[in-house]
C-alpha cells in the first residue's frame, strides 16, 4: 500500500503547484483589468489603455 500513497502524494503535490500557479495568473490578470480601468495615478492620466485590456463599463445598467 505504500506505493499508492506515494503516488498520490506526489500528485499532490503537483496537483496544488497548478493551483497556485493558475491562481496567481488569474488574479495578475484581473487585477491588471481591474487597474487599467480605474483613475489614472498622478502622471498617468494622459496615458493610453492597452488594446488587449476590455473596457468595463463602472456603472452597468441592469
Amino acid at each position: 500500500m505504500e506505493p499508492a500513497v506515494s503516488a498520490a502524494q506526489e500528485g499532490a503535490g503537483a496537483s496544488l503547484a497548478a493551483v497556485f500557479v493558475i491562481g496567481f495568473l488569474a488574479a495578475a490578470g484581473l487585477g491588471s483589468i481591474a487597474w487599467y480601468n480605474s483613475r489614472r495615478p498622478t502622471g498617468w492620466e494622459d496615458k493610453e489603455r492597452p488594446d488587449i485590456v476590455p473596457e468595463v463599463d463602472p456603472n452597468p445598467h441592469v
